[in-house]
């Protein structure tokens, strides 16, 4: 069985942003535990006793608010580098899975049904094509709890049961599965990857969107090749994203992989003294979403 984990991004009815994400990536069912040990690390570098506490998220990492404020913009790029670098593992093949709305472009109680059907429908094409290999599989889509819980179980159904524009969900094992982003590492490496998809289209900031960029699910065949970003923007942000220059405070690289769980250099989630500089993002006290 393959898990897709997914997040969102930005809201439908905020009219202070432009953009909604839904995002996240699948992964095969025994490889979940592998993939959390590798992220638990990253935890410890700010709390040795209880890395457990520590949650990574997008936006609060980003502005170094909430319990992310005190840590140095080095140590929190730093730990987003690291969890989204994890993409690259090429004994876990994570899919990364997205569709993005410019929200101008369809009404507001649209929004959530359009981004859930499209990804949804991709990862369905995904495991058909494992069928078609003999390689038959079933799936199931695992969310942050949030308002949108009683929609999506809805959508799911209709979905599988009635149909949707192109078909029925035919490979899915059961309605989606929503959980608490304190339980789930997995949860809140989709939170990352759905903010910093939001943040290339909504900021034009594509640091994050690089590394996550090269691993969008691309299945199919040559005549009929399938892509796991969705979107439906406009050609007015199509032009401003290509003409996109390099940000002025860019990524480090990621962790050495026999350092990542020796980094002990990071500052702890306690009060610490922080420059106003941001490495993130200068403007790191402009709200933003989850």
């Amino acid at each position: 069985m393959y898990l897709l984990y997914l997040d969102e991004s930005g809201h439908a009815y905020d009219p202070s942003t432009d953009f909604f994400v839904l995002a996240g990536f699948s992964i095969f069912e025994r490889q979940t535990h592998w993939l959390e040990g590798q992220i638990d690390p990253v935890a410890e570098r700010f709390s040795a006793t209880n890395p457990r506490e520590i949650e990574f998220h997008g936006s609060p990492m980003r502005s170094g608010k909430d319990e992310w404020k005190g840590v140095p913009p080095a140590d929190r790029v730093q730990a987003v580098v690291d969890i989204l670098s994890l993409l690259s593992d090429r004994q876990l093949k994570l899919k990364v899975y997205a569709c993005v709305i410019e929200k101008k472009l369809l009404k507001p109680e649209d929004i959530l049904a359009t981004t859930f059907e499209e990804v949804a429908c991709c990862f369905d094409d995904y495991l058909k094509s494992l069928y078609y290999k003999k390689d038959p599989q079933r799936g199931l889509v695992i969310l942050d709890k949030s308002n949108y819980e009683q929609t999506i179980q809805t959508l799911s159904h209709v979905f599988k049961h009635v149909g949707h524009a192109s078909g029925k969900l035919r490979n899915f094992a059961e309605v989606p599965l929503f959980l608490d982003s304190k339980a789930s590492r997995l949860i809140q490496m989709a939170d990352l990857i759905a903010y910093w998809i939001f943040r290339h289209f909504e900021s034009g900031d594509s640091r994050g969107f690089n590394m996550i960029s090269p691993y969008f699910a691309r299945f199919g065949t040559r005549t009929a090749p399938m892509y796991g970003l969705k979107q439906h923007v406009t050609a007015e942000t199509t032009e401003r994203l290509a003409a996109l220059a390099p940000h002025a405070h860019p990524f480090p690289g990621p962790t050495p992989k026999p350092a990542l769980a020796a980094v002990g250099s990071a500052t702890p989630l306690v009060a610490a003294a922080t420059k106003p500089e941001d490495a993130l993002d200068p403007a790191a006290g402009r709200r933003a979403p989850r």
